[in-house]
């Protein structure tokens, strides 16, 4: 999205982690300006008006007037940024000249709109599976993001790329059937009982299937003594 916004800059001379370390304490960031078939030019800038853009509504799609003193003026557009790890600060950009005449390739974030049916009505839950995708279109024609509805969404249904609406001269570079948003069925999650607990409340029910053959084999021995009493008895009478 192109803003009436002007970006000055200089003309960067020397090169190096020495002369980067020089800009950084005078409040500086080394950046590159390239494009638009013309020579690169190593420049420098104020940190604090790129991340001004950075942040905006619009990021790094925005396109602002880039001013080097004496030297040119051109539409232009942070394309790469890098950021200290531990510091969180940023040490470096780079920057593209727009022609505003030819297509770019970007990046446009994609918002959802409403509540799915499956959500309100079956319970379901939506997910966001892409937050951008990918077009081709004029500078002038670079939207701020996209907006879908996804109220229709029951269980089990889909909003695709191909779904999304373009106007102008966009053209859809992303794979048409990549899944933007879906709901899904939400699960239960359901809690295991510890090995441990299990393993005590096995113990008892083991013991309680043994006690039945304990008491059946005391019934066996008890008949056997009876049987071999009786024969004695029968022995003795004999004799």
């Amino acid at each position: 999205m192109r803003k009436d916004l002007t970006v000055s800059a200089e003309r960067r001379d020397s090169r190096g982690k020495n002369e980067a370390r020089r800009l950084r304490q005078a409040g500086k960031i080394p950046a590159v300006l390239y494009g638009a078939h013309r020579d690169t030019l190593p420049v420098e800038v104020d940190p604090k008006e790129m991340l001004r853009i950075l942040h905006s509504s619009t990021g790094h799609n925005t396109i602002f007037n880039f001013a080097v003193r004496d030297r040119e003026s051109t539409p232009a557009m942070i394309v790469a940024w890098q950021f200290d790890p531990v510091q969180d600060t940023l040490l470096h950009v780079d920057l593209k000249r727009i022609d505003l005449v030819k297509r770019l390739r970007v990046s446009i974030p994609v918002a959802a709109h409403g509540e799915p049916k499956g959500v309100k009505q079956q319970g379901g839950l939506l997910e966001l599976v892409a937050r951008e995708i990918e077009v081709e279109c004029l500078p002038d024609e670079i939207p701020e993001h996209f907006t879908v509805d996804v109220t229709p969404l029951m269980i089990g249904q889909s909003l695709r790329a191909s779904e999304v609406p373009l106007t102008g001269s966009m053209t859809l570079l992303s794979p048409p059937e990549a899944v933007i948003a879906h709901v899904v069925v939400l699960r239960a999650v359901v809690e295991e009982a510890p090995a441990e607990a299990v393993e005590v409340a096995e113990a008892p029910a083991a013991a309680t299937a043994a006690e039945p053959e304990v008491i059946k084999k005391g019934k066996k021995e008890e008949e056997a003594e009876a049987a071999e009493a009786k024969a004695k008895k029968k022995q003795d009478r004999a004799g």
